[in-house]
């Protein structure tokens, strides 16, 4: 069985990152312009610190493309790193007193010192701008099969916007998002949130917030029900819990189904002819507190991914700690930050669902072409179809 990997490589003050992305199949078209624009939409929203006016992330493709196609080898990508300072101790000194919150006192202690700077460097969420890289690819295989994501801002703090995206609104939602500074498509949210983000700014402190994924057109069946690694949510709570100062994850009703009865939890099934032809076959829900994902398979529902950020760990006025080198009571170091990048993590997480929902998609319908993949997706939804006779 085919299947999708990536690695990943490359510090934050490297001079660039390298994403490795193993079992596209032959054929697929590489849109490099989404790829940039979602690096672009990584660096954006409210809140952001000096680094994203260093950086400019563009896509530089080193393997596995000819003439703008996959060629069925593995796809390397490059993304440059302009701050490159790790070298210079005067620009990067030690850092002896570890954040509270961050990677510095476990990162420390496991490598046997008393200078944070190698881990804090190496858990950076710059990383994740290769992930998005990876993500963004994946999306092109995901538009030839009709499936779409979208991803955007639910709270800041009491800031919450209440609606729900559908499928048939997106465009309207995407133009609103993208409108947004903070990734919210509501204006009126938006600003509440930003209000919130300037006084935390003003008060040397930080801000997380809730994200949301949703993905559209998914076929009936993607993931797996009989090994607990290839259950579908299993996958995407674990790429989603993967993104730095990520601590939880919900699919669809997420937590709140333990404190109701399963009459109001379950989202009952019935049938309409009329949608026999779509991806979800005919088959209809009255609700989807499911998340689009039932004993680890899609069911034809949107998929609805939740995920909680904290606040970032570095604070300008700093928190109580201790100095490594001498276990004295001290204030923690400051490194250069965000105050909120809640709106960058919503575009991390967009792209690692979207990777998960391909790797599930190839593992179900595998081609070493895009022809090939593409008869194996059609043959299947025919005979799923027929299943039970001709009820249209």
């Amino acid at each position: 069985m085919s299947t999708l990997t990536c690695n990943t490589a490359g510090e934050s003050h490297g001079p660039g990152l390298i994403v490795l992305i193993n079992g596209l199949p032959a054929g697929l078209e590489v849109d490099t312009d989404l790829i940039d624009a979602e690096l672009h939409r990584r660096q954006g929203g409210f809140g952001r610190g000096g680094r994203q006016r260093i950086e400019q992330d563009r896509v530089e493709l080193l393997a596995g493309v000819r003439l703008g196609r996959t060629i069925g080898s593995p796809v390397a990508m490059r993304i440059a790193n302009r701050d490159s300072r790790l070298d210079d101790v005067d620009k990067t000194p030690p850092v002896h007193c570890p954040r509270p919150g961050h990677a510095d006192l476990p990162g420390s202690i496991k490598h046997l010192t008393t200078d944070c700077r190698e881990t804090l460097e190496r858990a950076s969420a710059r990383e994740t701008a290769a992930r998005v890289a990876a993500g963004a690819l994946t999306r092109g295989l995901l538009r030839e099969f009709s499936i779409t994501t979208f991803s955007f801002v639910r709270s800041i703090l009491d800031a919450m916007w209440t609606g729900e995206p559908a499928e048939a609104n997106l465009p309207a939602l995407l133009a609103a998002r993208d409108a947004s500074e903070v990734y919210c498509p509501d204006p009126s949210i938006s600003e509440e949130m930003i209000a919130r983000i300037r006084r935390a700014a003003a008060a040397k402190d930080t801000l997380g917030g809730l994200v949301e994924t949703h993905v559209f057109g998914c076929p009936i069946g993607l993931g797996s029900c009989a090994n607990w690694y290839e259950r579908l949510d299993s996958r995407i709570a674990a790429a989603v819990m993967g993104i730095q100062a990520f601590k939880a994850v919900e699919i669809g009703m997420g937590k709140e189904c333990a404190s109701r009865p399963g009459s109001q939890v379950h989202d009952p099934i019935g049938y309409d002819p009329t949608k026999r032809d779509t991806p979800a076959l005919g088959f209809t829900r009255q609700s989807n507190n499911a998340g689009g994902i039932e004993g680890g398979m899609t069911n034809g529902q949107p998929v609805v991914v939740r995920g909680a950020m904290k606040p970032i760990s570095t604070l300008l006025q700093g928190m109580p700690s201790v100095d490594l080198r001498t276990k004295q009571a001290a204030r923690s170091d400051h490194e250069r930050s965000d105050t909120c990048a809640v709106s960058a993590a919503s575009v991390v997480m967009e792209n690692v669902v979207a990777f998960e929902i391909a790797r599930a998609l190839i593992d179900k319908f595998a081609g070493d072409s895009m022809t090939e993949m593409r008869r194996n997706y059609d043959a299947y939804l025919s005979a799923a179809r027929d299943l039970g006779g001709d009820a249209g």
